[in-house]
């Protein structure tokens, strides 16, 4: 029991370590951007730094969704509880309800065409029944 609880936690460390890698690597492409965009250096330190803040922000926002959802006594982060996390930035919370938005839109027009097409396919079958029924009362 012990074996596996050890192996569980080995098992995590290593997927925040890889997590940890992948946020290093993309702060550290997006420095080169701007490194070139601005004709400035960063030093390997810096990109470390942002790197390991950025990281501990995102844990930071996933406990605060995970708290949000818990608070509304549910088991699934929404995107109210995004757009809660993002309201001390107006400019973020406009893209995001503006995304949400969007979404929800294709959602219903994909919902809308499938009822549509259920209807059609409905109406499909009973029409040669109905036929059949009046051919047998002539």
């Amino acid at each position: 029991m012990e074996e596996e609880a050890e192996a569980e936690e080995q098992q995590r460390f290593s997927y925040q370590q890889r997590l940890k890698a992948a946020v290093h690597y993309t702060v550290g492409c997006l420095c080169e951007e701007v490194a070139l965009d601005k004709e400035m250096q960063f030093s390997k330190q810096t990109i470390a730094a942002i790197s390991e803040m950025t990281f501990r922000q995102c844990e930071n926002f996933a406990k605060d969704l995970e708290m949000f959802a818990r608070h509304a006594k549910r088991s699934t982060i929404n995107t109210e509880d995004v757009k809660l996390l993002a309201r001390r930035s107006n400019s973020l919370l406009k893209y995001i309800t503006e995304k949400s938005e969007e979404i929800a839109q294709i959602n219903l027009e994909r919902k809308t065409k499938k009822k549509k097409k259920l209807e059609d396919e409905n109406k499909n079958l009973n029409e040669p029944s109905e036929a059949g029924a009046d051919e047998s009362e002539s």
